[in-house]
């Protein structure tokens, strides 16, 4: 499991979201119209240069998720980069499923919102298609949607991420996001699948509410956070 969690990009394209890859044998991306994670192979140079190819226009992006800053391949730079926490709910705490009659399953007729819930509080990436990866759900208060939770990455049998957790900033304070998370969470065990999340490193309230709903900080082989790297085309 840590092997697959510390590459997920790469083994969530190689298995369950496979039909979302772009690419070759050394470096894959996801369908940029989902959004913009990519991974290589391994770390050398063939690979290194079939991931710089998948940047597709001057404007593009590939986001990395790995143990450690990856170096920028020649024809790329890096953007930015971003300390993450992952964290695993692979203990045995139970997890009310008592139906919540607040929570409303989010289709294709909710997409318009959960992309401007999305791209105004930026939980993570958000592209046309990010809300097919998986369920969402929301809670809609006086018809607006204020608050959303769901999936994005399958990297492997039995694992699966919770992804999109967002509220607007006038809905914070009830516990809204803990309902959704969930949620979400009752639905991925009840097929068998264990939940994982990411959270930026410094954000200590959401650590604080994750850990509270059973997840552990979970260590990768270069250390105990995971790193987004950006790159970009290198224009210069």
């Amino acid at each position: 499991m840590d092997r697959i969690l510390d590459r997920q990009v790469w083994h969530m394209l190689q298995g369950r979201l496979a039909h979302l890859a772009q690419g070759s044998g050394s470096a894959v991306r996801v369908d940029p119209r989902y959004g913009p994670f990519a991974a290589a192979r391994d770390g050398g140079q063939e690979a290194k240069a079939a991931l710089a190819s998948l940047l597709a226009s001057r404007d593009d992006e590939l986001w990395l998720i790995e143990p450690e800053v990856w170096r920028a391949p020649p024809g790329t730079r890096i953007e930015r980069t971003m300390e993450l926490l992952q964290m695993i709910a692979d203990g045995d705490a139970p997890i009310d499923e008592a139906p919540d009659p607040e929570i409303h399953r989010l289709g294709e007729d909710d997409a318009a919102e959960m992309a401007e819930i999305a791209l105004a509080t930026e939980p993570g990436p958000w592209r046309a298609l990010t809300h097919r990866f998986g369920q969402f759900y929301g809670i809609r208060i006086d018809g607006r949607l204020a608050a959303m939770a769901g999936e994005r990455m399958l990297p492997a049998s039995g694992l699966a991420e919770i992804s999109g957790v967002c509220t607007w900033p006038e809905y914070r304070g009830q516990g809204l996001a803990r309902r959704l998370i969930k949620q979400v969470m009752a639905g991925q065990r009840a097929r068998g699948d264990v939940p994982y999340l990411h959270s930026y490193a410094h954000n200590e309230g959401a650590i604080g509410l994750y850990r509270s709903l059973g997840f552990r900080p979970r260590g990768t082989m270069c250390g105990p956070t995971m790193w987004a790297t950006v790159l970009v085309p290198d224009h210069g």
